[in-house]
């Protein structure tokens, strides 16, 4: 059975083995099997706050290692980008030859979510580039998140579903999470 890995910020939520299994049943339902990062966390118990993120670290790269695919919730988590766990673990991923495939449940651009994450301060600078009060540049792609995230998926599976989610469901709808289960089964000739 093909095994996949399920990144993604739910792991922060006050529900989240509840959010977990509802992902791990949808997998179940189009022949997968889905290891969600709270599967092992008995292996954390007792440790100090140290010990425990980089047990954590080693129990996650150790379930990506163990499956064939990964599905990464990028639905912007603490600002305008995906969760920086998640964007880690699409790039492991990646570079260990997994199938990578992703979705997220906000539809504005990153580059309007990072003007708004900076309050509006930003400004056309002499060099053309829209830039934050740092002088630093804001990426202006016409992509979901950095640029980074969305070349890896184009490099590897090509999908990134994007929904518009209720804004009360923003981290539980689970609809570009199962399109995603969708193509797995074609990609991966379920």
């Amino acid at each position: 059975m093909i095994r996949i890995y399920l990144a993604g910020p739910e792991v922060f939520l006050t529900n989240a083995k509840e959010v977990g299994e509802r992902k791990k049943a949808l997998c179940r339902k189009y022949g997968f099997e889905g290891f969600f990062p709270l599967d092992n966390e008995g292996e954390a118990a007792g440790k100090s706050p140290r010990e425990l993120g980089l047990c954590i670290s080693r129990i996650n790269e150790d379930l990506i290692r163990g499956c064939d695919a990964v599905i990464a919730n990028l639905t912007p988590f603490r600002g305008p980008s995906a969760d920086v766990g998640t964007a880690y673990e699409m790039g492991f991923a990646h570079a260990l030859g997994k199938k990578v495939l992703a979705y997220t449940n906000v539809a504005e651009p990153f580059r309007e979510r990072t003007v708004k994450a900076l309050n509006g301060q930003v400004s056309r600078e002499f060099d053309g580039r829209l830039r934050d009060s740092l002088g630093m540049f804001i990426e202006e792609n016409c992509l979901i998140d950095n640029l980074m995230i969305d070349g890896c998926i184009n490099a590897n599976s090509g999908l990134l579903v994007v929904e518009e989610a209720p804004l009360n469901q923003k981290f539980t709808f689970l609809g570009g999470f199962e399109k995603c289960l969708v193509a797995a089964q074609k990609m991966m000739n379920h």
